[in-house]
């Protein structure tokens, strides 16, 4: 069975929409908007307005994994987060939770969630695959060098897109051995999380090499990351232009779901994007 979320492909070739996760970070040190939504109320409100906006799923987080981030405690990252996903999930809207740690996946989907996204691709928690499993939700495996505390101190690649597919390999075999479908599969090849200015861009344009490989939905962070900003010199609330156009080249390449923080804007660029690529890009 094909997941939910592979952009669909119509008897001539052409690939229909792409799906658009909204960040909702609840805390108060993520890297672009960081303490804008740490209140409850005010994180449920911004939930809303992205997913009336066109996000088909907001992605809820409660602990920052920016470069250099400090880990938070399981308690601080529940208290954050469940409210939130139980007020979204009421709402209508479809949850995922950026977390790590198992408790707090189990709480999430008891709250509504359902997608689990996993930095650490359900490696970190060694009680996680057994969580996702017995979740049944789609998960979100994403390839991370290091941790979010040193992810950044001279990350190292032979073959970046080579170690990353043999990355995913080995994170889909063990999903598929603890007993978690296939098809709730997603892959994310962690835009960012440890690497360097030219791994980012390799891995951008190797997309359609990712898609042919795994045939599994593709999602990519690319919204204000300091790349972007390495390439332009924008500061990071300044970067929706250059989003704009990683991301219609990453639509272009195949990918299936784009992470943004402003969804109004890049809605408009998501749905030209998916217009423009819209043909069979499978190798």
């Amino acid at each position: 069975m094909p997941s939910r979320w592979q952009r669909p492909l119509t008897e001539d070739g052409q690939r229909g929409d792409v799906w658009i996760m909204g960040v909702l970070n609840c805390t108060p040190d993520s890297f672009s908007d960081g303490g804008d939504y740490f209140s409850p109320d005010a994180a449920i409100v911004h939930g809303i307005e992205m997913h009336e906006q066109g996000a088909s799923i907001i992605d809820v987080g409660g602990e920052s994994t920016r470069p250099g981030a400090a880990p938070v405690s399981e308690r601080d990252e529940l208290a954050r987060v469940i409210p939130v996903i139980r007020a979204l999930a009421a709402h209508g809207c479809t949850v995922s939770v950026d977390t790590m740690k198992a408790a707090v996946m189990r709480q999430a989907v008891a709250a509504g969630a359902s997608i689990i996204n996993d930095v650490s691709a359900l490696s970190f928690d060694p009680e996680s695959l057994q969580a996702a499993a017995e979740a049944g939700t789609d998960i979100c495996l994403m390839h991370m060098q290091g941790k979010p505390e040193t992810m950044q101190q001279q990350p190292e690649y032979n073959d970046v897109v080579q170690e990353v597919s043999d990355f995913f390999a080995r994170r889909i075999d063990a999903c598929l051995q603890a007993g978690i479908q296939a098809s709730s599969i997603i892959l994310d090849p962690g835009i960012g999380f440890g690497k360097r200015l030219q791994d980012n861009l390799a891995l951008i344009r190797a997309t359609a090499h990712f898609k042919a490989t795994f045939d599994m939905p593709l999602l990519l962070g690319l919204s204000r990351k300091s790349f972007l900003g390495r390439l332009t010199g924008a500061p990071v609330e300044d970067r929706e232009l250059e989003t704009a156009v990683a991301g219609a080249i990453a639509i272009a390449c195949g990918a299936d779901i784009l992470r943004v923080h402003d969804v109004a804007h890049q809605q408009r660029a998501i749905r030209v994007a998916a217009a423009l690529s819209a043909f069979d890009q499978r190798v």
